[in-house]
C-alpha cells in the first residue's frame, strides 16, 4: 500500500507541474521538449512498477512462447494515466491495449502515445535484468520523442526530435562503424521463429560477416544500445510500433540510420526495422540481407 501512495503522490506532483506549464503557454503550441518531459516521467514510473513487481507476479501465455504478466498491465496503466492525464485529447496505443483502443490509434494521423510497458517480458519472468519501459509520442507516423528506461540498471535513454539523444542526461552518439568486420550486430527474433523466418535468415548472413552477434531479448534495448554506440546494427522483421517507436527516435537523434529491412522507408505502423550506426554500414546491410 505504501508504494501505491508514493506513486500517487508523484503523479499528482507531475500533474501540478504540467498544469503550471500549460498555464504559461498555449496548449496547442507545446514544444517537443515539453512532451519529452512527460514521456520520460511516464517511462520512469512504468519502470518503477516493473522493478517493484519483479518476481512477485503470475505469468500466462498470449500465444506460443508469448508471455504476459500482471506487471505488463500494471505498468501500462501507470503510463497511460500519466500521459493521458497530461494530454487527454491524445490517442494511446499500448501493447496491452484492448482491440478498440488499438483500432483507434493504429495508423492515426494525430498525436498518439505508443507504449510497450514491458519490453523483454521473457527476461523479466526469468529474472534477467534486461527489460525496459518504452514510451514514445508520435504525430502520425513521425516519432517526436521517446524514452527507453531499464529500471534494473538505472539507464534512461531519451530523445526528442531536433534535441539529440541522451543516456541519464549525458549526450550519446552512434559508434561511427562503417564495416561489418568491426560491427557488433543484434538481431530480434519473433516469439515463434521458423527455419524460414526472415530474422533467422538475416542472422545467418550476419554471422560470418560481423565481428560478433548479440541478442538482449529486448528490441527497445537493442535500439537504445545502437544510439549509445554499444551496438552498431540491428534488424527485426516481426516487431510492432510499440516495440520500436522510442528506439527509432533515439537512433535518429544519435546520428544513426533507420529504414525497413528491405531498404524502403521505415513505416512505424508496420514496425519492421533495420537500424545502423552509419549510412555506409546501413547500405551494406541492406545489400547483404536482400541479396543485392
Amino acid at each position: 500500500m505504501e508504494k501505491t501512495k508514493v506513486l500517487s503522490h508523484d503523479q499528482n506532483r507531475m500533474s501540478r507541474a504540467i498544469e503550471s506549464r500549460l498555464d504559461r503557454s498555449v496548449k496547442s503550441r507545446m514544444t517537443t521538449s515539453e512532451y519529452q518531459k512527460v514521456c520520460e516521467y511516464a517511462a520512469r514510473i512504468g519502470g518503477q512498477v516493473l522493478r517493484d513487481m519483479l518476481g512477485k507476479v503470475g505469468v500466462r501465455e498470449k500465444g506460443h512462447a508469448d508471455l504476459v504478466t500482471d506487471a505488463d498491465f500494471a505498468a501500462q496503466r501507470a503510463v497511460r494515466e500519466i500521459v493521458l492525464g497530461a494530454y487527454p485529447d491524445h490517442l494511446f496505443l499500448g501493447e496491452e491495449s484492448d482491440a478498440n483502443e488499438v483500432a483507434a490509434a493504429s495508423g492515426a494521423s494525430g498525436f498518439r502515445w505508443i507504449v510497450d510497458p514491458l519490453d523483454g517480458t521473457t527476461n523479466f519472468v526469468h529474472g534477467v535484468p534486461l527489460f525496459a519501459s518504452s514510451v514514445a509520442l508520435a504525430s502520425g507516423k513521425e516519432v517526436l520523442c521517446g524514452t527507453v528506461y531499464n529500471p534494473m540498471l538505472e539507464e534512461c535513454f531519451t530523445a526528442a526530435q531536433g534535441e539529440g539523444a541522451f543516456l541519464n542526461g549525458i549526450p550519446i552518439r552512434t559508434s561511427g562503424v562503417t564495416g561489418f568486420s568491426e560491427a557488433l550486430v543484434s538481431v530480434s527474433f519473433p516469439t515463434t521463429t521458423c527455419t524460414d523466418s526472415p530474422d533467422l535468415l538475416a542472422f545467418l548472413k550476419f554471422v560470418p560477416e560481423s565481428q560478433a552477434i548479440r541478442r538482449t531479448g529486448s528490441t527497445a534495448i537493442n535500439l537504445a544500445y545502437i544510439a549509445a554506440g554499444r551496438f552498431d546494427l540491428m534488424t527485426c522483421y516481426g516487431s510492432n510500433a510499440w516495440d520500436v517507436a522510442a528506439g527509432v527516435v533515439l537512433v535518429q537523434e544519435a546520428g544513426g540510420v533507420i529504414s525497413d529491412p528491405s531498404g524502403a522507408a521505415f513505416d512505424l505502423d508496420k514496425g519492421a526495422t533495420l537500424a545502423s550506426a552509419t549510412k555506409t554500414l546501413h547500405d551494406k546491410a541492406v545489400w547483404l540481407i536482400n541479396g543485392q
